[in-house]
């Protein structure tokens, strides 16, 4: 199966709403918070479905593009749709739609308990940049990680961790 990547749109709210509420890394989104991301000229919204039909997503990703970075906000795979290639392949789609509008930096923090997100970033390059304390509402930390992108070839500028995890 080959995750197919679409733009997020109106009818997908209720099912990336579910999706949210699902992870055990939820961010606790609802519709209302996912519809105003939907209407922000600079977020970018995607969802990944199962090659095999229109079906509701298996999985989302959303980022903003702010100058020459892209901060991933929330990206998140339906629980039976889990280790199936849908968060690689929305990431690979925004690394690619970063490196199109000459992004040097992606961003995202993730809980550093998520050692499954936390491998699947490091694949792709990301290092450790920081850790925000106490960051998650109960209390757990963020690893803020980032991935260099050479701006002229839109490379992965490789480096180390500027933190121990």
């Amino acid at each position: 199966m080959t995750p197919r990547i679409e733009t997020m749109e109106e009818r997908d709210v209720d099912a990336v709403v579910a999706i949210d509420g699902a992870s055990e890394q939820s961010a606790g989104w609802d519709a209302a918070t996912v519809r105003a991301e939907l209407g922000r000229a600079w977020a970018r919204l995607w969802v990944s479905r199962d090659e095999s039909g229109p079906g509701s997503p298996a999985a989302f990703l959303v980022t903003w593009l702010v100058q020459d970075e892209l901060h991933v906000l929330n990206i998140a795979t339906r629980p039976d749709e889990r280790r199936r290639g849908h968060a690689r392949a929305l990431l690979a789609h925004g690394l690619d739609f970063a490196r199109a509008h000459g992004v040097r930096h992606v961003l995202l923090e993730v809980r550093r308990s998520n050692a499954g997100a936390i491998e699947l970033y490091r694949r792709l390059g990301f290092v450790a940049m920081g850790v925000r304390a106490r960051y998650y509402p109960n209390d757990e930390d963020a690893v803020e990680m980032l991935l260099r992108l050479d701006p002229q070839t839109g490379a992965v500028v490789p480096g180390p961790d500027e933190v121990t995890l």
